[in-house]
């Protein structure tokens, strides 16, 4: 009996270890006023980033300390990039001045904000092939 479970279960083993699932905790640092919420938006396509209506998951939370923790479970192994903004007037938009830059502060996975506008998705992106953490420091621009 036992020689007949042990085949079934290196099948199933390693035909399901590829659609593993992970779980991504971003850390956000550098609020400024503990007010607001914290909005974390998770992109998986090039041409999506930046594009709030093509977020492939996104979060909010209330602003509780200094350094605010989120998480996402169940997230397939693959390439990401993350755009983070504080949302201080809790209106569910980034409020930009008449010239379109940023009044609130935000954060990307890796890249930083350039002279004329946010990084690239190439800029931001990291791996997922495991559980892991990625840290964010908030930035006005």
């Amino acid at each position: 009996m036992i020689r007949r479970v042990l085949p079934l279960i290196a099948f199933f083993t390693f035909s399901f270890s590829s659609y593993a699932q992970h779980t991504l905790r971003v850390e956000i640092s550098g609020a400024r006023d503990l007010i607001g919420e914290m909005s974390v938006a998770i992109y998986n396509q090039k041409d999506a980033f930046l594009d709030f209506k093509k977020v492939y998951k996104a979060k909010t939370q209330k602003v509780y300390n200094a350094t605010n923790l989120l998480s996402f479970t169940n997230l397939e192994p693959g390439e990401y990039a993350i755009a983070v903004f504080h949302d201080a007037n809790v209106n569910q938009k980034l409020d930009k001045n008449f010239l379109g830059i940023p009044k609130e502060a935000l954060g990307f996975s890796i890249g930083k904000m350039k002279a004329f506008g946010p990084p690239t998705f190439e800029e931001c992106k990291f791996v997922l092939d495991e559980n892991k953490t990625i840290k964010i420091e908030l930035s006005k621009w």
